[in-house]
């Protein structure tokens, strides 16, 4: 996973979580958490408990995050995120369970007195795990329309530019789906496939020749043994667990959307 997808995921992920960006910049942003996020992230039970209990005022604090350092100024401090760090997967798995599934309205601006159709739209983002001895992530946001069928890339990125309610806007109404959500997940997987199997996989060869290297130097260690046994066969199935090139993909969340002629 590369530092500019984190980056962008972070942004997604405090937007849709109701928290405001204060400060951003190359290889850094800081954020006002909501009182619900501090709970979340921030590890701090005496305090949310003792505030409770006193009815004091809730302070949630920020934080700051740092996604390049090489990008960001000297002055900021904060912490240091990337992949594997314990602050990323702690999100990945508040991201899991906060916004498993929404349902969001486009709140248009077309005339008053309008009735305006808003056409159903499957979002869902997406992590694709390229997986041998080392790992890479990539993530996708997927939009499929669910009546023309129509798909779109980079689907998150066109909400954020959008308001969004969780109310449906008056002189609104919302057009049946011609394809069912379920039937949806299936369509979007499977352009997701399409789209890796017509990449070049080089990671994989790459795995493939450094497992056969190793192999190699397995077979050479028990070549002179009458009887290579089960500790043979254990090393050698590890080896096809270390190296093996597997691709995985994993739905983060997702949701339906109703939006406007024009809104895509």
């Amino acid at each position: 996973m590369q530092q500019q997808e984190i980056h962008k995921f972070l942004e997604r992920y405090f937007h849709a979580n109701g928290c405001e960006i204060i400060d951003k910049g190359p290889g850094y942003m800081t954020v006002q958490l909501t009182i619900d996020l501090d709970k979340e992230l921030m590890n701090r039970p005496f305090y949310w408990h003792y505030l409770e209990k006193t009815g004091g005022v809730p302070n949630p604090m920020q934080l700051t995050l740092i996604t390049n350092q090489q990008l960001a100024p000297a002055h900021i401090k904060g912490e240091v995120i990337h992949f594997g760090s314990p602050r990323l997967h702690q999100i990945f798995h508040s991201a899991r369970n906060l916004a498993g599934y929404i349902r969001l309205y486009e709140n248009h601006r077309e005339a008053p007195g309008m009735q305006v159709p808003l056409r159903p739209w499957l979002g869902m983002n997406v992590r694709v795990s390229y997986q041998c001895d080392r790992k890479r992530d990539v993530f996708k946001s997927i939009g499929l329309q669910l009546i023309n069928g129509q798909m779109v890339e980079s689907f998150h990125d066109r909400l954020l530019g959008m308001s969004l309610t969780p109310k449906i806007p008056d002189y609104s109404f919302t057009l049946s789906p011609l394809i069912m959500p379920g039937s949806g997940v299936f369509r979007v997987a499977n352009f997701i496939k399409s789209v890796i199997e017509q990449e070049e996989h080089l990671w994989a060869d790459e795995a493939r020749k450094r497992w056969q290297k190793d192999l190699s130097l397995l077979e050479h260690f028990y070549e002179d043994a009458e009887e290579k046994g089960e500790s043979y066969e254990n090393e050698k199935a590890a080896l096809q667990e270390q190296y093996e090139p597997k691709i995985n993909i994993s739905i983060i969340n997702g949701g339906l959307f109703y939006l406007t002629d024009s809104a895509v």
